[in-house]
């Protein structure tokens, strides 16, 4: 597929039942190619991988959101409600936003951009305040990626998990 324009290309739309197994693997694939080349000490475990491959799971909780080129699934992204369950949002009436992953051979093609647009667009729908993620400390790529979009580091809303620390970043929609 040619990568030139992808994302000018891409469908937007909410993901199905039949796009579990692909999203899946999609995300598993993504995120451990990027930490192997960005940060090798990286380790994803067998529990992990299942986590992103249960994307069933995570569709009963959030809107799960998949970019479509040609037909076939290259990008997700996925967006959680306030009080929605394994909801990382530290702020009320907040979104928060999860997995957003492109396939490894689209990587720096902006495909990102309309899944982030369409995640974006979604938490005004639902009348949001703001949309709240979070980014492993030292990915500062990803990091970069979301501030030129406006989001602004937060630090009250930093994570502190036994395996991993996570930075935190806010949208605001409002004022």
């Amino acid at each position: 597929m040619d990568s030139r324009n992808v994302a000018d290309r891409a469908l937007v739309r909410e993901a199905r039942p039949e796009d579990d197994a692909v999203v899946g693997e999609l995300l598993v694939e993504a995120f451990i190619t990027q930490y192997a080349k960005k940060l090798p000490e990286v380790v994803y475990t067998e529990q992990r991988k299942a986590e992103l491959r249960d994307v069933a799971a995570r569709r009963k909780v959030a809107t799960v959101l998949v970019a479509e080129v040609d037909g076939e699934v290259v990008g997700t992204v996925a967006l959680l409600p306030p009080g929605a369950e394994g909801s990382e949002a530290w702020l009320p009436n907040s979104a928060d936003l999860r997995g957003l992953a492109t396939s490894v051979r689209h990587h720096g093609s902006g495909l990102g951009k309309p899944l982030l647009d369409a995640a974006e667009a979604l938490a005004r729908k639902w009348n949001m305040d703001a949309v709240c993620l979070h980014v492993r400390k030292g990915a500062e790529g990803v990091a970069r990626m979301y501030m030129k979009r406006g989001y602004v580091r937060e630090p009250v809303g930093d994570m502190s998990l036994p395996s991993v620390f996570l930075e935190a970043y806010v949208l605001r929609l409002k004022g």
